[in-house]
C-alpha cells in the first residue's frame, strides 16, 4: 500500500497553534501507526524557515511545489493568511490540490484562502469567530457556520480558530483511521478540554 501524505502549509505570520496543534495530532497518529499508511509533513513556498505570528521560527520539511497532489492539505490561519488570499501562485496551488482529490482542510482564517481560491463556493464553512465577516466578504456564497468547532463538507473540512484545529485533527484521525485511533491519540496527548471559568 502506497503511503499517503498530509501536508501542512507554513508561511510567514502563520498562527503557531493552527499548524502545530494539528501537526502534533497527526504526527502522533502516523508515527505510532505506520501500518495505517499515512505520513505528515510541513512545507512552505520556498522551503525556507518562516517566522510565525508570535515569533516562533518554524523550519518546514520541504517545498510546497514538491507536493502538488497531497492526499490531505491543511491551510492554517494567522495574520499571514491575508496576503495569501491575493497570492496567485498559492491560490493556483490550492485549486490544483483540490482538483487532484486532496482532502482540503483549514484552521482559523485558512478558510479565507480557500474562499479566495473559489473552493468554498456555495458550501458551508467556518473560521475564527472574529473573521466570520471576512469569510463572507471573500465569497458571499459561503454558508458561514458560526459557533461550530469544525464543519465537514466531504472533501473540504474547515475549523474555527486556533485550538479548534486540534479538535478537527482528532476528528480527521477518526474519519481516516477510525474512532479507536482518534481516542488513542486524544488520551496520549492528554487532551481533555475543560478550560477554567474565571470570575
Amino acid at each position: 500500500m502506497a503511503t499517503r501524505t498530509a501536508v501542512i502549509h507554513l508561511f510567514h505570520g502563520v498562527e503557531e497553534l493552527d499548524a502545530v496543534g494539528p501537526w502534533d495530532v497527526l504526527a502522533h497518529w502516523t508515527q505510532r501507526h505506520p501500518e495505517d499508511g499515512w505520513r505528515v509533513l510541513t512545507a512552505s513556498s520556498s522551503g525556507e524557515e518562516v517566522a510565525a505570528a508570535k515569533g516562533l521560527r518554524m523550519r518546514p520539511d520541504g517545498v510546497l511545489a514538491e507536493h502538488p497532489a497531497p492526499d490531505l492539505f491543511l491551510e492554517p490561519g494567522g495574520r499571514g493568511s491575508r496576503p495569501l488570499c491575493a497570492d496567485r501562485e498559492h491560490l493556483g496551488y490550492v485549486r490544483g490540490a483540490a482538483a487532484s482529490g486532496a482532502l482540503m482542510t483549514s484552521v482559523c482564517t485558512g478558510s479565507l484562502v480557500y474562499a479566495a481560491a473559489g473552493i468554498l463556493r456555495g458550501r458551508p464553512a467556518t473560521t475564527h469567530h472574529l473573521a466570520y465577516g471576512e469569510l463572507a466578504a471573500q465569497d458571499a456564497s459561503v454558508v458561514v457556520r458560526s459557533g461550530e468547532r469544525w464543519v465537514d463538507d466531504g472533501d473540504v473540512v474547515t475549523s474555527a480558530g486556533v485550538s479548534a484545529g486540534i479538535d478537527m485533527a482528532l476528528y480527521l484521525v477518526g474519519r481516516l483511521a477510525g474512532a479507536e485511533r482518534a481516542l488513542e491519540v486524544q488520551r496520549a496527548i492528554q487532551y481533555d478540554p475543560a478550560p477554567p471559568v474565571w470570575g
